[in-house]
């Protein structure tokens, strides 16, 4: 196991900078994912770590080494891929095998090392199938048993859930969590699903245009975005963001476009006139006659809570409710955001109030 830490790393395709001077530090053990929008320079990040892209600038130190100019095989780590790249010629225990033999390890040790890694992964009756005989998920578990027998300082996985079937990606996630928990293997995760980072990570660290938006544990950005981005990603269903200006009263009121007016929380630097964006989240919206009128749109049952769409005015916004309501399309229902838990940024700049 090891520490990683970033130090104002860069990335440049010619005269196209992808990865913009990113400073970040991975403790011994830790498990980290790296989400954003496509096209964020997650991946590209990753493969930096992993050796597979040149370091334009900065360092990277794997280890307590700094491993910029160092072969990927040179950087005691091990990578898991979307796409498994397994060996179609080979058996399951030859593929987990292969990189300890190029290395010269005897016959026995592989074969123990192996033997080993499909015990924790639930792969030894299938170890003298062929990649062709199995199923999508036990594929994806060689490649992680080839991961494990390397026994790496790190483990990197660039989105390996991502070719799987919706039920299959819910258990995968459980067996890598418990695997982490087993190896305590510092492990760098990269996904574009932020369900899949919420449940794994011990630290999120949030993507957009080749910068860090934010880093921290998951229920801390889902609790406290620092802006305006972090809030909009995190969190499914989304946040809803409503923008308008604030008027001056009793309390404090967002004033928008098609006139809609909400109370808002007392929070410093509100002044009146300001352009902000208010956000609250689908499961902290009360049924209240005090909330604005909103017309339902579509009501979607799914057994432990109720997501309701509506209309107020020109904006969409979407509910979630955990206990039981009788809500139908076209019913008048006032909304009123829960402001204990409200959230709010400059539109401007996409920064954080309070």
């Amino acid at each position: 196991m090891a520490t990683v830490e970033i130090r104002n790393m860069l990335k440049s395709y010619g005269s196209l900078q992808v990865i913009h001077g990113i400073s970040l530090g991975i403790e011994d053990g830790e498990f980290v994912a790296f989400v954003g929008p496509s096209g964020c320079g997650k991946s590209t990040l990753l493969r930096m770590i992993a050796g597979l892209e040149e370091i334009t600038g900065g360092e990277l130190e794997i280890g307590n080494r700094v491993v910029n100019d160092l072969a990927p095989k040179e950087r005691d780590i091990a990578m898991v891929f979307q796409n498994y790249a397994l060996y179609p010629h080979m058996t399951v225990a030859k593929n987990m095998g292969f990189s300890l033999r190029l290395q010269g390890v005897s016959k026995a040790e592989i074969d123990e090392k192996v033997r080993h890694a499909a015990e924790i992964l639930g792969l030894t009756h299938l170890l003298d199938r062929h990649p062709r005989h199995l199923s999508g998920g036990q594929r994806q578990r060689v490649a992680m048993g080839r991961a494990i027998v390397r026994d790496p300082q790190v483990f990197l996985f660039d989105e390996p859930l991502s070719n799987l079937d919706a039920k299959l990606r819910v258990q995968m996630r459980s067996e890598i969590k418990a695997l982490h928990q087993r190896l305590k293997t510092t492990t760098v995760y990269v996904t574009h699903d932020q369900v899949e980072a919420m449940t794994l990570a011990d630290k999120i660290v949030v993507m957009n245009g080749g910068r860090v938006e934010q880093a921290g544990p998951p229920l801390e950005l889902y609790d406290k975005p620092k802006t305006l981005f972090v809030a909009g990603f995190i969190g499914s269903p989304a946040m809803n963001l409503l923008q308008g200006e604030v008027r001056a009263g009793d309390v404090p009121w967002l004033a928008m476009e098609d006139g809609l007016l909400l109370p808002l929380p007392k929070v410093p630097g509100l002044q009146p006139g300001r352009k902000i964006t208010f956000g609250f989240r689908p499961e902290h919206i009360l049924i209240d006659p005090a909330g604005i009128e909103t017309k339902v749109l579509v009501v979607e049952p799914t057994g432990s809570e109720t997501q309701v769409s509506a209309r107020a005015g020109q904006h969409t916004i979407m509910a979630v409710f955990r206990d039981r309501v009788d809500l139908r399309p076209d019913q008048k229902v006032p909304f009123l955001p829960d402001l204990t838990r409200a959230h709010m940024f400059d539109t401007a700049s996409g920064g954080r109030f309070g």
